[in-house]
């Protein structure tokens, strides 16, 4: 059988691909990143709690492990860009550019100087080889599908690689984990910023770009004060602080504007939020572009959103999506992924909706 070097992160994921593969005859390698160097609110290292659940696992199932430090790399090729987008105003997914440009970047060049033939992870995603081509597949939990954050990849990145967790349903994999008696079988996901962990998040963002108190407006009258708008995205209802309504309709974010530092808002009926199409800012498809340069398929604007039918066309190196329904808070610094039934085509960062 192959060598397997799987990305151990903690969590019971990973975990239960690691067990997955040597129970399918592997000589599987456990591999920890160290990606982020920070204590949190409580003056706890979460890494270094994560790579003592990694050797509990490891011991578990008595597999060696290894820890590398990717936390440079990090900082210059995904932090950075996260820290531009918010001063532009947008809203960045660091997770999507994490996978690219480290856990299939850098970490997978030092898995195969371990010698591996292949990759693995636990993230919820299919590969299929067909006719010597490497495509990227939907899970068959469509509820934790995590193609939404591959759709960075390219055929290269991902010819060697393994998602041991493709099959199975969320619930199978902790019950996988209870029943072979995984450490971390009772471990809650991780949420929040890649890497960055679950904290106060202005308190967090403020540390990077500062932040000054300035108005929210409605109908042209200032009607409350925001503490940063950086912290706000379009479409946002919860956190915006404003009272004095008996009307019983809810705020919402419909604009910022970064320079002037003004937050606007609506309430009641949202229709101005709702777009029939974007464009993006440049495309990555996965397996190179298609002949056509107009083609439908499925997209989805957020992580877990329902996919919806689109009608995509290639401009330049750009893709334009026109949908058959119109689409809430599309979101300037989000991507928009393509599908075409179970295979991702690819994806790109929104740049703007219309």
């Amino acid at each position: 059988m192959s060598r397997v070097v799987v990305g151990l992160s903690g969590g019971v994921d990973s975990s239960v691909a690691a067990y997955m593969l040597k129970r399918q005859g592997h000589e599987v390698i456990g591999l920890f990143m160290r990606n982020w160097h920070e204590e949190d609110e409580n003056g706890v290292c979460t890494s270094e709690i994560d790579y003592s659940d990694v050797k509990r696992v490891c011991a578990c199932l008595d597999i060696p492990y290894y820890s590398i430090d990717f936390s440079k790399e990090y900082y210059d090729r995904v932090f950075e860009n996260f820290v531009d987008e918010y001063k532009k105003g947008r809203t960045p997914n660091p997770d999507v550019l994490c996978n690219r440009e480290i856990k299939f970047g850098p970490f997978l060049s030092h898995a195969f100087k371990l010698g591996a033939d292949y990759v693995a992870t636990g993230h919820y995603a299919g590969i299929k080889r067909e006719n010597g081509r490497t495509y990227l597949m939907r899970a068959k939990d469509e509820n934790k599908d995590q193609t939404y954050f591959l759709n960075q990849l390219t055929e290269k990145q991902i010819e060697r690689v393994m998602f041991p967790l493709e099959n199975m349903f969320k619930s199978e994999v902790r019950e996988t984990a209870f029943r072979i008696g995984i450490p971390v079988a009772d471990k809650k996901d991780s949420t929040g910023v890649c890497f960055i962990g679950e904290r106060n998040f202005r308190k967090f963002l403020s540390e990077y770009i500062p932040m000054k108190e300035g108005n929210i407006v409605y109908n042209g009258k200032v009607i409350g004060k925001h503490n940063g708008v950086y912290y706000y995205t379009l479409g946002q209802r919860r956190g915006l602080g404003i009272g004095g309504d008996t009307d019983g309709d809810r705020w919402f974010v419909i604009d910022k504007d970064v320079k002037k530092n003004i937050l606007y808002v609506s309430k009641g009926e949202d229709d101005c939020l709702y777009k029939s199409a974007l464009i993006t800012e440049g495309f990555n498809f996965i397996n190179g572009a298609p002949d056509t340069k107009e083609f439908d398929c499925t997209a989805r604007i957020r992580h877990r959103q329902p996919l919806e039918k689109a009608r995509a066309k290639i401009v330049g190196s750009d893709v334009k999506l026109v949908f058959e329904r119109p689409q809430r808070a599309i979101v300037a610094g989000q991507y928009a992924v393509i599908y075409d039934g179970m295979r991702v085509l690819g994806g790109g960062v929104i740049g703007s909706a219309e």
